[in-house]
């Protein structure tokens, strides 16, 4: 399936299909093996298996493991990247519990 638009929600979600726009919440957010997501992501935490093209912000973790592959600025105060898993991108990160705001520059990567 694919979905446009914004997202919001509590708790958690599974992606396995294909999402394009914008995705806010303070929950957790899965992108299984078979999920493609473009756009931007402001989440609690984040468990990426397939693929993001965009900006991610996380307020407590990003998690990219094979076979994902994620393009795009990322910010989060804990961050793991697995063998196998392709990252194209800025990374900052600040400490556990601090609020952590970056403005990305625009890029034309594209």
């Amino acid at each position: 399936s694919s979905f446009e638009g914004k997202m919001t929600f509590e708790g958690a979600v599974l992606i396995n299909g294909k999402f394009k726009g914008e995705i806010f919440s303070d929950g957790h957010l899965i992108i299984g093996e078979g999920g493609y997501v473009e756009g931007t992501i402001e989440i609690g935490s984040v468990l990426i298996q397939g693929e993001v093209k965009g900006n991610i912000q996380a307020k407590s973790r990003i998690e990219i493991n094979a076979p994902a592959i994620v393009q795009g600025d990322i910010a989060a105060p804990s961050l793991v990247i697995k063998e196998g898993a392709v990252f194209e991108g800025n990374c900052s990160m600040g400490r556990p519990g601090e609020r952590n705001v970056v403005d990305f520059p625009s890029s034309s990567r594209d």
